[in-house]
């Protein structure tokens, strides 16, 4: 019998999104609902979401933009300390100032066309920043959410030593 491996790498993810803006006339108008979204996942804390303010949507809660934004920076976070463990890198801190350029269309819809990350990191040695440089880029190849787009995730990263 012949072995396939078409789905060994498959992993599958699963969520529930409700929405709970329904004002007491559900979308009888563009200015009658709230965008209130609430996301779960099993065994996971609820997430409270909506659309970006510019859409109608309620600041204080994460938007869909906020969220790509976040699984591309934490994608690469993860990534590159793996990539830096294979590489004997000793990580000692890693703050990511990501940014991203969405564009409208003007037909009512847009798309994303850049994110740029700005990891700063901090490795235990001064010997161990040209690897932890080098990292960067394996960390890239390996980021299953940037492999996903459809536009550039750059990345500026600034690495130093622990000075202690």
């Amino acid at each position: 019998m012949a072995h396939t491996t078409a789905a060994l790498g498959d992993h599958r993810y699963a969520l529930t999104a409700t929405w709970t803006g329904n004002t007491g006339t559900g979308t009888s108008g563009y200015r009658e609902y709230r965008r209130d979204v609430t996301l779960e996942v099993e065994g996971k804390p609820e997430l409270l979401a909506s659309a970006d303010k510019p859409f109608r949507g309620d600041p204080s809660r994460w938007n869909p933009e906020d969220m790509l934004l976040a699984s591309l920076s934490q994608c690469h976070l993860l990534s590159y300390l793996h990539a830096c463990v294979t590489a004997g890198v000793v990580v000692l801190s890693y703050r990511d100032a990501a940014t991203g350029l969405m564009r409208e269309n003007g037909a009512g819809g847009g798309a994303f066309v850049e994110v740029m990350l700005r990891p700063q990191v901090v490795v235990a040695e001064a010997s161990m920043i040209e690897a932890a440089e080098r990292a960067h880029a394996q960390a890239n190849e390996w980021c299953f959410i940037a492999n996903s787009m459809n536009f550039p995730v750059r990345h500026e990263a600034t690495v130093t030593a622990h000075a202690g």
